[in-house]
């Protein structure tokens, strides 16, 4: 019996449902849906976009202003789950400790971003898409530029309205 969560993430381009595996990445998922329960993600844009790769948000306001978060949580990497098309990972810095709010959705399969060893600590994800993906597809297809010493941005803010647990 799984205890996945499901939450909705409104965004201007359409919804995004996501199933939380809270089995098998405790840690990662914790911190995922106490920022959801906070409110923390409404109003933040998808900051990141790569086609062919990912798309990244959860950590800025649309003029580029970076949100305050919590503090970063220990990498939950080689928990089992892969980097494929469709599954949502924890964005960090070169310090595989770092990751805090922001997250990334894999628009196709990474397995260059998974759990190799403790010298290639990979990408923790904690959960996939299970309805939207279009939407995903839509957003990685966008007009991108650099703003503010950010690449791949988009030109026109993709916003996150709002991310909710679902009833």
């Amino acid at each position: 019996m799984s205890s996945a969560v499901t939450v909705v993430m409104e965004t201007t381009m359409g919804n995004i449902s996501l199933e939380i595996n809270t089995d098998q990445a405790p840690i990662t998922s914790e911190n995922f849906l106490t920022y959801v329960d906070e409110g923390f993600f409404d109003g933040t844009i998808f900051h990141r976009v790569i086609p062919n790769f990912m798309i990244q948000g959860g950590g800025f306001t649309p003029d580029m202003g970076s949100k305050s978060t919590r503090p970063p949580i220990g990498n939950e990497a080689a928990n089992g789950l892969v980097n494929d098309r469709g599954t949502i990972a924890m964005a960090r810095t070169s310090d595989p400790d770092s990751a805090t709010a922001q997250f990334f959705i894999n628009v196709r399969d990474n397995a260059n971003l998974n759990y190799a060893s403790d010298a290639q600590p990979g990408y923790a994800v904690f959960g996939k898409v299970t309805e939207g993906m279009d939407v995903a597809d839509a957003i990685v297809a966008v007009k991108t530029t650099s703003q503010q010493g950010h690449d791949d941005v988009p030109a026109e803010p993709i916003l996150m309205t709002t991310a909710r647990r679902a009833e």
